[in-house]
């Protein structure tokens, strides 16, 4: 479909690697729709290269943690006022949120300012902590698309105008992988620490300590995912010292590769943890932060667990060792009774299939393009 003299435009901001993927998968799925919209945005290079111009890098912005933040802090009021004056000079039809509360929610009261309505794609996790910005969300977002079966309830309690439209990552992983048997050769651990810097130097080690211990213990693979965009250097620092003490490969095609390859992975929390899920690949969950994010953070969050699978389970169905817990004995012995036990691998796979059919099934970033079509139709109208 082609547009008029006066194309539709749209900012979008993804402040993560993950929003960036998700960012530009609805891009493509827009420009399905309209050949003719003009994009600009805050994100990285996945945005980039399905069209979007990028104003300021995603890269720069990125931390996690109340503490961390503060190191960052700079770049992030530089990055705010660059996209703020790009919204009050450009006026687009459409300010499209993907994920990053903190910052989004900014730029939502922002573009409020100036009346350019709001779509916030992939829903801030207020059901978990802090539930008091629901009447802030309400009060500054037009439309909101969850990709968790639990929010949109939790949206329509609050008179907020919601769709789930299910989770983008069944689009991009599809179906569970078939499942490794150990048989007799040695079983092999993924391990994925995160893509930021501050997670690789926070849960790489002592992943690779307790491979360290795992393989003192037993004949093991171990094999390290290197996300897109992490920073090699960290992980070059980190890993150099322990690649002759047992079998370590580097992995560099992504998540699903490593899953593909593994009998269990270690695996930071995060959307990572549901790609594992998905693939149908056990998964133990780590996370560890400064400790007074820690201290902060548990006096805010208002759930058992933290693992996004477990979330969506309802139960714990993935170990999760979170900050003191998160350390080498612990994490050895949490893998090494998993390898021990393939009932409870068989379990874990078999739940992971429940969680599957809780996401929706694929065409997320297809429904939320529909959801951006009406709203600048609307809007222009």
């Amino acid at each position: 479909m082609n547009s008029s003299d006066n194309p539709h435009h749209i900012f979008l901001i993804a402040g993560e690697a993950s929003g960036d993927i998700h960012g530009a998968n609805l891009v493509k799925a827009l420009k399905q729709r309209c050949d003719t919209i003009v994009f600009s945005g805050i994100g990285g290079n996945a945005m980039q290269e399905a069209g979007v111009e990028i104003v300021v890098d995603a890269a720069t912005l990125s931390v996690v943690g109340i503490t961390e933040v503060l190191s960052r802090l700079p770049d992030i009021l530089s990055g705010m006022a660059v996209a703020k004056s790009f919204l009050k000079n450009k006026h687009p039809d459409l300010l499209i949120l993907i994920d990053f509360p903190d910052f989004n929610l900014r730029m939502a009261a922002f573009a409020k300012k100036w009346g350019i309505p709001v779509l916030y794609y992939i829903s801030p996790q207020i059901w978990a902590w802090r539930s008091g910005r629901v009447t802030k969300i309400g009060r500054l977002v037009d439309h909101i698309a969850v990709i968790l079966p639990f929010e949109a309830s939790f949206y329509r309690k609050h008179h907020i105008p919601v769709t789930f439209v299910g989770h983008p990552l069944l689009d991009a992983f599809g179906g569970p992988l078939p499942a490794l048997a150990l048989g007799d050769s040695p079983p092999v651990v993924g391990l994925l620490p995160g893509s930021r810097e501050s997670e690789i130097f926070r849960h790489l080690p002592i992943m690779l300590q307790a491979a360290g211990i795992l393989s003192e213990q037993m004949d093991i693979r171990f094999v390290l995912s290197v996300a897109p965009g992490a920073p090699q250097a960290a992980i070059q620092a980190v890993s150099s010292p322990f690649q002759n003490r047992f079998s370590l490969e580097i992995d560099i095609q992504g998540a699903r590769s490593v899953f593909s390859k593994s009998h269990l992975v270690v695996a930071a929390s995060g959307t990572v943890t549901l790609e594992a899920a998905i693939a149908g690949t056990p998964v133990v969950i780590i996370y560890k932060v400064s400790p007074l994010s820690y201290r902060l953070g548990k006096a805010l969050i208002k759930v058992k667990n933290i693992g996004l699978v477990n979330l969506i389970a309802e139960r714990q169905i993935a170990p999760e060792l979170i900050q003191d817990r998160a350390n080498p004995e612990s994490i050895a012995e949490t893998v090494r009774n998993l390898l021990e036990d393939p009932a409870a691998l068989d379990a874990m796979r078999q739940a992971f299939g429940n969680v599957r059919y809780r996401l929706g099934g694929p065409g997320a970033s297809a429904r939320v393009a529909d959801i951006a079509m009406k709203m600048m139709k609307q809007e222009r109208s």
